[in-house]
């Protein structure tokens, strides 16, 4: 059989690479870590504690993007406790927030409810198990997934979502590693004797948007994380049990890592990092407006 051209090539299938990266992430990640259950109300309310204050100007900055309108339907899918559909809820008409984790709904639903919120409507599923036909509402002017892009097959989510909207599409994700990724991958070889694997980013997500025949607009935006604690001992506990450190040995390894960063600010400890994270956009093909 002889051999291609030089010159040929076969490109690269985006979504499969995706669906790698989201394998290979998967394993880095301890089952016993309880920061991240969402289902777990007292996570929930800690996420959305932080995210009124810290995430303020990234919130600020993800709405400023979306070119509302009062008269605009909205679809925010991952909601969580309401980081953006709360404040959107107050510029749009109407807005449907899916969000699967159980803690994460009881807390939208009470602050709607106690800040007399009435144009909401929530959905305890994950989007991979949303039935546009019987779950949603028709089509959306505006849908978002803001730093919720965990899905497995990301081009079959993105093709729902992308039928979901009459009007533009708004996917917000990270460009490189995130201050609490890079965490995971400066410890998790010392802690653990394995290599940490990031989850795929946005140039991903672009490659399979692209083979898809969309061509978003793409914006780079910063990303700040910070952790505050009332104590360095607390938080000491707090990346300890996060990081699945048990032994001593883990437990000096995470001390000797979080301490350098450590900076005291009033009573509280803190430590921080920054980053990039993208806004992805692209208007449905005949619409000539966002919202």
């Amino acid at each position: 059989m002889s051999s291609p051209p030089a010159h040929s090539h076969i490109d690269p299938d985006w979504n499969e690479i995706w669906k790698e990266k989201q394998k290979l992430h998967g394993l880095s990640k301890h089952s016993d870590d309880p920061s991240h259950n969402w289902n777990k109300r007292e996570n929930a309310e800690r996420y959305d504690s932080t995210s009124r204050s810290e995430y303020d100007n990234r919130v600020q900055i993800t709405i400023a993007g979306l070119n509302i309108t009062k008269n605009s339907r909205v679809l925010d899918i991952g909601a969580g406790p309401g980081t953006l559909t709360i404040p959107l809820a107050l510029q749009v008409k109407e807005i449907t927030a899916i969000e699967p984790g159980e803690g994460m709904i009881a807390v939208l639903n009470e602050r709607t409810k106690s800040e007399g919120i009435t144009n909401v409507t929530s959905i305890q599923k994950r989007w991979e198990d949303i039935d546009p036909a019987s779950d949603l509402d028709g089509q959306y002017d505006v849908v978002i997934a803001s730093l919720s892009l965990t899905m497995y097959d990301i081009r079959e989510a993105l093709r729902k979502m992308d039928a979901a909207s009459s009007g533009s599409v708004h996917l917000f994700w990270f460009v490189d590693m995130p201050f609490w990724e890079r965490m995971y991958a400066d410890l998790w070889e010392p802690l653990h004797g394995s290599p940490y694997h990031a989850g795929p980013k946005a140039d991903c997500l672009f490659g399979v948007l692209y083979q898809m025949g969309i061509y978003p607009d793409v914006t780079m935006l910063p990303l700040a994380k910070e952790y505050r604690f009332g104590s360095r001992e607390e938080m000491l506990g707090f990346f300890q049990k996060r990081f699945g450190a048990k032994t001593p040995e883990q437990e000096r390894i995470v001390d000797a890592y979080v301490t350098p960063q450590i900076r005291q600010q009033g009573d509280e400890v803190v430590i921080s990092g920054d980053s990039t994270f993208s806004h992805i956009r692209w208007k449905k093909k005949g619409k000539g407006r966002e919202g």
